[in-house]
């Protein structure tokens, strides 16, 4: 299985065709619901207070709820939608170009399939230790992915209106394109990327790390505008944190993390031993405090669910992160019942769109103590930190 990181493996049983204009909202009154929903999540909330002075709501992939993820329209959308953080996950190009893609696998979210000069590059990979068979960023310039178009990565679950008609972009592009909306709204925005499969690359001959840095100090917004680099991998972080000592940028570093028994790859090419579970007990907790700023682990580390499906009680991760002085960036929250604990379902359908369940499950981590958190739809996002 590939890293799941802020992501959904479609399943046969919840392959859908529905546009997300067909999603129901329900019959049942939004604020009656939303109501509720809250009094259920009472008893699921901690009554954590942030480290964070603001709550920040980051665009996951952009708006990926409503828009292809990954697209400059994705972003739009977000920004549009209050978002206070875009998020590019970068993978590499043949020619050394970070361009925004959740994985270096692209035919789930690009028609690269449906082009025959590019049918003899497909191809099976390794690709942190796990077999997967399609086409890859890095055998492809830039330019031959300029020629590709994003299509929707669940079209079971969401629109598929607007595939064929956006380009994959650069980090470069996404900057310069923040830099303009931010100009144009009034108001700063920051930008939250990921650097996937660091070790990966490195070994294909493709480091990310200095030429992400390089392209943020080459910018004016991104020289002050709040910047903060992610990855499920350590040595990466660590090695961006001796850089920055030296640099002239004000960026932030984010440890991501997956399930308990899982490892960061860079561990397992090192044979080691450690794992996500390692890192989230008070003593990894403190270590990791040593080179990032913040940690994001999956939603459910901070609030598990019971058996029955619904908010459990929250596990002590909020509380032993703010005492190792690390922020809280957990991913992802989404607005269909498919995804939302039971509690907050809006009638039985799963790939009902559902905002109020939505809104009343993030401000459960709200109470939790989160500082910030990443959403398919930044305006749900919104609304459950400015309605409190």
């Amino acid at each position: 299985m590939q890293r799941r990181h802020h992501g959904w493996m479609a399943t046969p049983e919840w392959r859908f065709a529905m546009d997300h204009e067909g999603f129901a909202v329900g019959r049942l009154s939004w604020a009656v619901f939303l109501a509720g929903a809250l009094l259920m999540a009472a008893d699921a909330s901690a009554n954590e207070a942030p480290l964070a002075q603001k709550v920040l709501v980051i665009g996951h992939r952009g708006a990926s709820a409503l828009r292809p993820e990954h697209t400059l329209a994705s972003y739009g959308k977000a920004i549009a939608d209050g978002a206070d953080f875009i998020e590019p996950d970068l993978v590499m190009t043949r020619d050394g170009v970070p361009v925004a893609r959740h994985e270096n696998e692209i035919s789930g979210t690009t028609d690269v399939a449906q082009h025959p000069e590019f049918a003899s590059r497909k191809t099976t990979k390794t690709i942190d230790g796990h077999a997967v068979t399609g086409w890859f960023t890095e055998d492809f310039t830039l330019d031959e992915l300029k020629t590709l178009r994003a299509r929707e990565r669940l079209p079971e679950l969401r629109s598929t209106a607007f595939d064929g008609q956006f380009q994959i972009p650069t980090l470069d592009e996404i900057i310069d394109f923040v830099a303009t909306e931010s100009a144009t709204q009034g108001r700063v925005i920051g930008i939250i990327p990921e650097i996937k499969h660091g070790t990966y690359f490195q070994k294909a001959g493709l480091p990310m790390e200095d030429r992400v840095l390089a392209i943020l100090a080459a910018h004016a917004y991104t020289r002050t505008a709040p910047v903060e680099i992610q990855s499920f991998e350590i040595a990466n972080l660590r090695y961006l944190r001796s850089k920055l000592g030296h640099a002239n940028l004000h960026i932030r570093l984010l440890q991501l993390l997956d399930d308990a028994k899982e490892q960061p790859y860079d561990v397992v090419a090192a044979g080691g031993k450690l794992t996500y579970g390692d890192m989230m007990k008070p003593a990894g907790l403190r270590e990791i405090a040593t080179y990032a700023d913040a940690i994001g682990p999956n939603i459910r580390a901070i609030i598990p669910l019971a058996a029955d499906g619904r908010l459990g009680k929250p596990s002590a991760l909020a509380h032993d992160a703010h005492v190792a002085k690390l922020e809280l960036h957990p991913y992802t929250f989404r607005p269909e019942n498919h995804f939302q604990a039971k509690n907050f379902w809006q009638g039985g359908d799963p790939k009902t769109f559902n905002e109020a369940g939505s809104i009343a499950e993030i401000r459960a981590y709200l109470d939790a103590g989160i500082d910030a958190f990443f959403t398919d739809d930044p305006a749900i996002g919104r609304k459950a930190v400015d309605g409190r």
